[in-house]
């Protein structure tokens, strides 16, 4: 590396960008409030002129994270439009009509399914399954699932992952996410789809809600606080990334060689504790 990745203001990046890309849970907010200097400094990004979608592996329709974030404090001048997972889920359950699904979830996710024709099943008798979460995150670990899981394999079930986050922050704590039961899945040899970060189809819908002309890559930023969704996503995708160290990830960057370690040879173009402008 020619040079340190350390940044610490928004601003100083801005003008090589059209648009932002920015995460929302451990950027915009922490599960339980807003945080106020990263709502600024995207709100400052748009004043500029720029452009901010939101992209978020929440397993909820757009407008449902549009009224929890407004519920959390994000304001609304934060961002232009926000993308989710839940309308990638969206799109993979009306892509397999006439087929009855079994969800994996909580109650709180059950909008993922408004509007849908949809079926559901037990898991007897279901044609696949659509993960959204743990059913009691505040408890459980994917481990609680296993004889859930052992039956869906049994059955040769196909999964949709509805969040490819496996934890998430919730205020001071971590809690697990549909990532992990489907990564557990996917190790017990089941077939699993992620839909969301850090796999293309969410990338190509959040750039295709820019206004105007859609900007080339080169121009595009995109923020985030996860190794395995955001980073990954990003680079996968062929977008600049700066990576907020504060979030899931704050025990892996000690100092400089924890950094290192953690990226390896692909170094994001900045990394911020946390965002502000």
């Amino acid at each position: 590396m020619t040079a340190s990745p350390i940044k610490t203001h928004l601003g100083d990046l801005a003008p090589g960008y059209d648009a932002i890309l920015s995460d929302v849970w451990g950027v915009v907010h922490n599960g339980l409030k807003a945080t106020p200097e990263a709502c600024e400094a995207l709100a400052a990004f748009r004043r500029k002129g720029g452009q901010v979608v939101l992209i978020t592996n929440a397993p909820r329709p757009r407008e449902e994270v549009m009224k929890q974030i407004e519920h959390f404090g994000v304001p609304a001048e934060t961002y232009d439009d926000i993308v989710s997972s839940g309308d990638v889920t969206r799109s993979v359950i009306q892509s397999r009509p006439g087929q009855s699904l079994y969800h994996l979830g909580p109650d709180r996710d059950k909008p993922i399914f408004t509007g849908l024709d949809v079926t559901f099943a037990p898991l007897e008798s279901a044609d696949y399954v659509v993960c959204s979460g743990l059913e009691n995150d505040d408890h459980e670990t994917a481990e609680d699932y296993r004889p859930r899981l052992e039956k869906m394999l049994a059955r040769k079930l196909f999964m949709v992952c509805g969040n490819p986050d496996v934890v998430v922050e919730r205020g001071p704590r971590l809690v697990y996410c549909a990532g992990a039961i489907a990564d557990l899945y996917k190790a017990m040899g089941g077939e699993v789809l992620y839909a969301g970060k850090p796999y293309r189809p969410i990338y190509e819908l959040a750039l295709s809600r820019v206004k105007g002309e859609t900007p080339p890559l080169n121009r595009v930023l995109a923020i985030g606080d996860s190794l395995r969704t955001d980073f990954t996503g990003a680079n996968s995708f062929g977008v600049d990334f700066v990576f907020l160290t504060a979030g899931i990830h704050a025990a892996d960057f000690a100092d400089d060689a924890a950094m290192h370690k953690a990226f390896g040879e692909k170094i994001p173009t900045a990394v911020m504790q946390k965002l502000k402008w």
